[in-house]
């Protein structure tokens, strides 16, 4: 029982933690859809910028294209300091009254907002953003020298938000449905942004504009910039949609390295196209962009900076080497193209949308080229890592998320999950239809949670109750008595009723514990083993 009271004290101190938690006005207007936000539909951005890598400045403006969907006269747009908005305009005119509030800025309109209609702001804005210290965890503008004494400028701005580095409706529920990026940069280096390349502009100035148009809808923090003096290659990849172009842009002194290990992209391309459907950016094409940073799933124009090594930099963090036998990077930022840019929460208190579908992907490339086994054992391997902290739902309407076991945690989640359901093709058609039901859509845990729950068969409210909002470890506690086993769960919420699964002289029983009572069977022999891929712990009694 030690096990069991360790583990509820614990549940309670953390529960008791997050009753305290303070969280300021601010994080109220980054994280929840005021007023201010709640009438307007985003349709549309056009980030008109200079970026000069000298003074590591931005200036420029962004046009934002909304439609009415209730009238109200003013609008929130977010802009983080030290960067300063220099003058908002629209039809008519520029808009003198713009009260600014930390992060965020509203403005009043003096045209009338009439239901339906669809109108603009041009906001223009400038100064020095944000640099980012340790990027992608830490956001902001990145400004380096490559190798060659070249600049290399990029952006990572998940969490902290795009109004780092532009104006934007700065929260993850309403997307634009495109967005023209105009990046205006020195003639010697390349800007490579989202979408397809429209055209690059020679100002004759000693600088150039590159167009970039995004035909899909995408959430903030996918948009991105990356400025260097690269090189580019590319192939086409035959998918489920047709003919896909994969881009490939690289420092000149990497090129031959990265024809070598860019050859995971269309490997990555086949295997998730054959678990979650088809790449949902096939009008923007694909692209790998090499970075000084790790990496960043910036919806396709995804950021490589893993050294050009399989694992994680070199690492395998499941213990097994399978994590050797890819490379990281290519492999989870790109997964992340259906869970994040596809398929994207409303809220950050749901990452883990983002990050655990993602995390199992990683076994599923592996599972796809080199068998169930080697899959499912790195899901087990990364085990280790897992913290169970705090809830990996995180607090919702404050920009926050839960905890980082959303990843590994997460993970082995979906494992369990798959093995509960225990029909491989039917959990194959589950990810696909999440996908395509949800394609292109902003979506909140419960219509997850709902969905696999329909699809799958089971109820799995007290499932997600369990693993997503508690911290503590599912307990089978069991005994034998008169050649029965007597068993049910503990250390768990109170309707917890997982099935499981037991090997006993090579037969499967399938056994359905519950939280409430004990339950019992007749088993021939006290020897028996639990399937490793549920994510619990196992007492006996006594």
């Amino acid at each position: 029982m030690k096990f069991v009271l360790l583990a509820f004290f614990s549940f309670f101190a953390n529960i008791i933690h997050g009753q305290i938690n303070e969280f300021t006005r601010q994080d109220t207007l980054r994280g929840s859809i005021t007023e201010e936000r709640a009438w307007w539909d985003l349709k549309y951005y056009h980030i008109d910028i200079k970026v000069n890598p000298e003074n590591k400045t931005i200036f420029g403006s962004v046009k934002v294209l909304y439609e009415v969907l209730q009238p109200y006269q003013i609008l929130q747009i977010d802009l983080q300091p030290p960067l300063k908005i220099i003058k908002v305009t629209n039809d008519d005119g520029e808009l003198q009254n713009v009260i600014s509030e930390g992060n965020s800025h509203f403005i009043q309109l003096s045209k009338k907002q009439d239901l339906g209609a669809i109108n603009n702001v041009v906001v223009e804005y400038g100064g020095t953003p944000k640099v980012a210290l340790n990027p992608p965890w830490d956001g902001g503008i990145s400004w380096d020298l490559d190798e060659n004494g070249n600049y290399i400028v990029h952006s990572n701005c998940q969490g902290l938000g795009a109004s780092v580095w532009w104006p934007n409706k700065d929260h993850m529920y309403d997307e634009p449905d495109s967005v023209l990026m105009s990046i205006n940069v020195p003639d010697n280096l390349t800007d490579v942004s989202n979408g397809r390349l429209r055209k690059v502009e020679d100002l004759n100035d000693g600088t150039k504009t590159w167009h970039w148009f995004v035909s899909n809808p995408i959430n903030n923090y996918g948009v991105n910039i990356n400025i260097a003096d690269y090189v580019h290659f590319g192939e086409t990849y035959n998918g489920e949609k047709g003919i896909l172009d994969m881009d490939y842009y690289v420092m000149p002194y990497n090129l031959e390295k990265a024809k070598k290990q860019f050859l995971d992209a269309p490997k990555m391309m086949k295997a998730f196209e054959y678990w979650f459907g088809p790449y949902p950016f096939y009008e923007d094409g694909y692209k790998l962009v090499e970075v000084p940073s790790t990496g960043m799933e910036h919806q396709s124009s995804v950021t490589y900076g893993n050294g050009y090594k399989n694992g994680y930099r070199g690492r395998d963090g499941s213990g097994t080497d399978h994590g050797f036998l890819f490379d990281f990077i290519i492999i989870h930022e790109s997964g992340h193209e259906w869970f994040a840019n596809n398929i994207t929460y409303k809220d950050m208190a749901d990452m883990w949308i983002h990050e655990s579908f993602t995390n199992y992907s990683e076994s599923l490339f592996l599972e796809y080229y080199y068998g169930k086994e080697i899959g499912q054992e790195y899901v087990r391997g990364n085990r280790k890592g897992i913290q169970n902290d705090k809830p990996i739902i995180g607090p919702y309407n404050v920009n926050r998320s839960g905890s980082g076991d959303m990843y590994v945690k997460g993970g082995n989640i979906l494992n369990t999950l798959r093995t509960v359901i225990n029909d491989d093709e039917k959990w194959r058609s589950i990810l696909r239809g999440l996908n395509k039901t949800f394609y292109h859509q902003t979506v909140s845990t419960d219509q997850i949670e709902d969905y696999i729950s329909l699809e799958s068969g089971y109820d799995l409210e007290p499932f997600f109750d369990q693993y997503l909002r508690d911290i503590r470890i599912p307990v089978f506690i069991y005994y034998f008595k008169n050649d029965k086993l007597f068993y049910k769960w503990q250390n768990c919420v109170s309707n917890f009723d997982m099935p499981l699964d037991l090997m006993v002289k090579d037969r499967l029983i399938r056994i359905n514990p519950n939280s409430k009572k004990w339950e019992n069977i007749s088993i021939e022999s006290k020897d028996f083993e639990i399937e490793p891929n549920y994510y619990i712990a196992v007492q006996k009694a006594f």
